[in-house]
Order: structure tokens, then sequence, then C-alpha cells
């Protein structure tokens, strides 16, 4: 897979490399690909993506499923699935395809305009339909509304055929002596096409009459464009209700507002050749314009270049894939151009996959190397006495220097220096040198925090280096130059307490350890002592020596375990008897308290249940609520608990609300007599 680079935009090439023949076995293809390096490397997206000779146009069906491409010799049609990734069907055809057009959503309906004036029409079981125009034809476009074709060539007549009907109707006659191209708005139905005198004219298929003419030829001629011949239209795009792109014959593309007869932006491709397609890209503002040797992306608001693609053949014709940045090319070649263009959109849905790859040739990009040349200077020209060759096949000019035949390089250099490869096997030796010294862990650098465990890191890849050494095996990463664990050796808050009981308990035989690595240490404050200005690298202990020490520790490694318990135990005693002796000695005195206001004091009695309270866990806690009815603990369906907390109303608050209740009862009292005095003038019994 070839990758360029224009403006920061990547651009993947996805059909380059060695095509295998078809003619080739199965078992002949497996062996090439395990000699050839091009070919095991090769990206095959479509299998038999090309033709036999030459591929004239390629277009993609409306549900994006089918790529079809015509193509010589001899005249066909291919048809690829693109959820197989393979060819669906060739159909073989009497003459060449101009044109042609897909009506259906997939490939069962499809119309060729050949160049011997022929239209033929294709099912989805093969050829259907053939008839015959007056002219040769140069492009068609379909009308879906009303089922007409509408097919322009050297003629000043447009013709059309009803598909409904079954019929030629009358033809739209035009001002120009030929029409080049045509094509029709989706949105509003407008028929535009584009003549040999460098105009557009454009038609209502409504009422069969004509409703505009721009006159492109003369709009396309800047003060700093040079024009050998008259413009004609080769080219015709519709973008929304509006906007149309024209292309001209010498180069140039024309941006119009269809409110308008004068142009909003002219783009020159500056190699003067004809436009061969022009495709809009909605998503970044972009406009796709093809001539037969470039395809230029820019924006259509400014006209600023955005990228370009340059094949090595000559473009025939250009497709877009929709909703995707896969671009598909029709070239002068057998083999068909794939390019992927992640800045404009994602892969299609069928090789998704092309995502990740980019996205890991990104993560790691390789610069160009050329194998079989040698890039040199003037002065490495000057050095070699070779620079009476400038100008010469021998040297091709690049940037600053000259790109020169790696085998005449070696040639005149050694003749120059003949001890160049005694040099050169110098160089090597030394660079192998400081390749194992760079290795090798310098104790000098040790951090300021876990000293121990530095050292004990470093012995570790010490032996792990040895190790490499003579079974040749990769080296592993380490901690020390890890930054993820660089605050460990940074901040003291992370500082190993050695002195702690579970550190002993996991590190019974940290004691010997320690010690010799304590030696080191010493070395180590020797070696930073400022007095010092060369700093040497002490040797450390013979593998045989460590080995023995190791095998030695691991047998006493249960008895040191013991021994470690026991001067715990002894340690946690000798701290007993020591607190104990401390309360002995202190002299108990009264202490006094003072109420807060608002409070009464009872007793010593509940401050000290309130302490012990405080002293005991949640658990035991929450045991005590619920034993006094103040917390409930129930399972929930999704078998969780669920604790229910019912408060305590404090002496205060129940005293206020006793009163509250005592004055709620007199307040009803009172209203009592007044209701009997009513009912008793109800009923007319007379006041006692």
């Amino acid at each position: 897979m070839q990758v360029s680079s224009l403006n920061e935009v990547k651009i993947y090439s996805l059909s380059c490399g060695k095509s295998l023949p078809e003619w080739l076995s199965d078992r002949k293809k497996r062996a090439l690909q395990k000699k050839d390096v091009d070919v095991r490397r090769r990206i095959e997206l479509i299998q038999d993506f090309e033709m036999p000779t030459v591929c004239t146009t390629i277009k993609v069906s409306k549900d994006g499923q089918y790529i079809l491409a015509t193509g010589t010799y001899k005249p066909r049609v291919r048809c690829y699935d693109t959820y197989q990734l393979s060819l669906k069907f060739e159909r073989c055809l009497d003459s060449e395809v101009v044109t042609f057009e897909t009506l259906s959503d997939d490939y069962s309906k499809i119309v060729f305009l050949h160049n011997d004036r022929y239209i033929e029409f294709h099912s989805q079981s093969g050829f259907y339909y053939k008839t015959r125009i007056p002219k040769f034809g140069r492009d068609f476009s379909y009308h879906y509304p009303s089922c007409d074709l509408y097919f322009v060539g050297a003629s000043s007549e447009v013709y059309r055929l009803n598909l409904e009907q079954g019929r030629y109707l009358n033809p739209l006659q035009t001002d120009a002596a030929e029409n080049n191209v045509c094509d029709i708005n989706s949105v509003h139905g407008l028929f535009a096409t584009g003549t040999v005198e460098g105009r557009v004219e454009c038609w209502d298929p409504r009422v069969r009459s004509r409703v505009g003419l721009l006159d492109c030829a003369l709009s396309s001629v800047t003060a700093d464009s040079e024009v050998n011949s008259l413009p004609t239209i080769s080219a015709l795009k519709f973008n929304g209700a509006l906007t149309m792109a024209v292309g001209t014959s010498t180069g140039q593309v024309l941006l119009y507002d269809l409110r308008s007869d004068k142009p909003l932006l002219v783009k020159d491709h500056q190699y003067g050749l004809p436009i061969k397609s022009v495709h809009f890209q909605n998503s970044l503002d972009l406009i796709l314009s093809a001539d037969s040797r470039i395809i230029k992306m820019w924006n259509k608001n400014s006209g600023k270049i955005f990228t370009s693609l340059e094949p090595e053949h000559d473009i025939n014709d250009v497709c877009l894939y929709p909703n995707s940045g896969m671009l598909l090319t029709a070239n002068e070649t057998p083999k068909m151009g794939i390019y992927y263009i992640p800045v404009l959109g994602p892969a299609p849905r069928w090789c998704s996959f092309l995502d990740n790859l980019t996205e890991e040739l990104e993560e790691n990009p390789e610069s160009t190397v050329y194998d079989d040349y040698k890039f040199v200077t003037r002065k490495d020209l000057e050095n070699l006495g070779l620079t009476h060759l400038i100008g010469s096949p021998f040297l091709r000019a690049y940037m600053h220097g000259f790109f020169m035949d790696i085998r005449l390089y070696h040639k005149v250099k050694l003749m120059v220096n003949p001890f160049a490869y005694e040099e050169y096997r110098k160089d090597k030796i030394r660079q192998k040198i400081e390749e194992t010294r760079a290795q090798r862990v310098q104790l000098k650098k040790l951090p300021k925090v876990n000293k121990e465990l530095a050292l004990k890191l470093i012995e570790e890849q010490e032996e792990e280096q040895r190790a490499t050494w003579k079974k040749k095996v990769k080296n592993l990463p380490n901690i020390l130059t890890d930054d993820r664990f660089k605050v460990m050796f940074e901040n003291p808050d992370f500082q190993v307490d050695e002195e702690s009981e579970e550190f002993r308990l996991l590190n019974p035989l940290v004691s010997k350890i320690s010690e010799k690595r304590k030696k080191k240490l010493r070395l180590l404050e020797q070696q930073e002592a400022p007095e010092k200005e060369e700093e040497e690298e002490p040797e450390g202990r013979p593998s045989d020596a460590e080995s023995s020490e190791s095998s030695d520790d691991e047998k006493g490694w249960v008895d040191e375990v013991r021994k470690q318990r026991r001067l715990l135990q002894q340690e946690e005693r000798a701290r007993r008897q020591e607190r104990l002796r401390e309360d002995q000695q202190t002299v108990l005195r009264p202490q006094f308290y003072e109420i807060k206001a608002g409070e009464e004091f009872r007793s010593f009695k509940d401050s000290a249940t309130r302490q012990r309270l405080r002293n005991k866990t949640l658990e035991d806690r929450l045991k005590l609520e619920a034993k006094n009815g103040t917390l409930s603990v129930s399972d929930t369906t999704v078998g969780s608990k669920q604790l229910t907390f019912t408060l305590k109303r404090s002496e205060q608050q129940q005293q206020q609300q006793a009163a509250e209740e005592m004055h709620r009862q007199e307040r009803k009292a009172l209203r009592r007599p007044a209701g009997h005095l009513k009912s008793r003038r109800k009923r007319g019994r007379p006041f006692p």
C-alpha cells in the first residue's frame, strides 16, 4: 500500500503493487507470495478488480453494494459485489461503451450508450433490448418523473426516449451545433446541456422550452489564462437546487449560482487538459475535479486547494463512493484505482478494517527509503571527485543534492578511500560498545526515595541482562525507567517502611540481603562525593556466589520466618510492659467539665454510655438501635438490604410537644359550649 501526503492529507493507494496473471494456478500464486515481498505486502481489496486492457467508465450503484465498470478489449462490463469482495458477473458487448447509467438501486436495470449509436438495455438476467439514435451520442441523463432518457451528441437536437411508452418523443432543438454533456437537477428537474460553443443551455422538461443560457467560454477567460482555442463544455454537474459546476476543455472549472450569469469562482487546473468529471463533497464543502492527469480537491467557497492526487496513468473517469472517503478511478491501464482518504470520510461498511489499518500506519510512520539510490550533496561529490557528472544521467537532481546509483557510489567510494571498510568496522564496534554501556545501570543515578528497592531492581536487571546475553532474548522493560512508576521513587509518601510487621513477615530474609545492599549504598555515597570528578561503576558480585547465597537463603526460609515471628512477639511484649510501667507512674487528678448552656446534667453514667457508644463499631451500634426499635432492617426484591431509621426526639422537644397537646385540648374544651347553644337553637328548645 502506497501512502502519499499533500497539505498534511494522507492518501492511501490500495491498488498499487504487482498483479498476478489470471492463468496462474493457486499453487504458483502461493509460491510467488512466499518469494516476492511486493506480492505478499499488496492489498487486494476486491478480487480481480481490473480490465483486460483499459477501463473507460466506473460507477457505484445507488445502494452502494455493486461497483460497475466498462472497458476493453473486448468491450465488456464487469459488476463487483462489495459484500463478497469479488466479481459478480461479466458480460461482453458488441461495441465500446461511451457511458452508462443504472436506473434501479442495484444492477437489475442498466442502460449503455455505445459508440456506434446503439442504446442497449440490460436486466438482471442479461441483455434485454437494443435501439438506435440518429446521431452519435456522447452523454445521456434519465428524468425520473417522466421516465424520459435525454441523449446529446453530434447534433443540435436532444433526443428523448420515453421508457414508459417505449417510443421516441419530439427532440429538443438547441442553438448549438453539437452537445457534449448533459445533466438533470434532482431537486427541481432542470435539464442542462453543455455545447461545443462553450455555452450551457437550461431547459424545463415540463414545457419543453429553454429557460436560460450561460456563456461559460467568455467567463472562463481570465487575465492570467492563455487561450489557444475556443473553450468547450466537457463536464457538467448539479449540486442542490441552485449550484452548478461546469468544466471546460481548456482545464477550467466554473462554479455557478443559477440565479446569476456570472460565475462565483473560476478554478484553473494549469494543465490545459479537458476536465473529465466534477463531483461535490458536501461534508467538507469540497469540489473534486479531474482531468486526464490529476485529481484536484479544493474548497468551493474560497477555491483554496485541499489536496491533489496524480496517478501514474491517464484518468478516464472518477467515481466518489457515497458517504465515505473512498475514491475509484478508471485509468488507461488494466488495473482500476482505489484510493482511501480518511479526511474525506470513514471507510465503507464492507471494508471498515481500513480505518484500523490506517490508524496503525499513522501511529508508526515509516520514512521513504530508496534502496537502489544514494542521496549525495555537492560537498559529497567534491570529496568523491564526481562534480563533472552534474547534468549527466548518472545524477538526478533532488532538493539540495542528487540521487546516484548505489553501485556506482560504492565503487567510487572504494577507489577514493580503500580503507573505508576498516573505518566502517571500527564505527560499528564503537556503536555496539556504546549500546552495551547504555544498557548498564549506573549506581550514581539511584533515586532519593526507596534506594534499597531501586538497588534490588538493578540487581534483578543485571541478572536478566546476563540471561539475555547468553540466550539472546529481548530485554524486558525496567520499572526504574517506566514513567508509570516514576512517583514511587520521587514522592517520600511512597517510602517502604522496613520496620513494619507486614514487611518483615513478607520478607524474612531482608535483613541479610539489606546488609549487602547497604554496603553498595555506602559505595554509592562515596561515589557521589563532590570531590571526585571521575565516576567509576563498582563491580558486582560473581554470579556463582550469588547463586550459592540465594540457594542458602531458600533453605533457611522457614527458620527465618519463625525467627521473625518470635522477634515480633518479644517486641510486642516489651511495648506492653513499657505502657504498663507508664500507667503505674501516672498520678490521677480530678477533672472538671463545663456543662453547655441549655443542657441539664443528670449523671456521669449517661456521658459514659455515650462515650462507650462512640467507641463501638457501626455494626454494634446498628444492632443496639435495632433492639431499641429505632432501626429496622428488611430485604428488598433484588436481594439488597434496606435500613429504616426512626429519629429520637430530645427532652426539650418532648416537653414542647406535650405543652402543645395540652393547649390544643384546652381550646377544644372552650369550643364545646358554643356548639351546644347552637344545637339547642336549631331544635327550638328553651335555654336553661
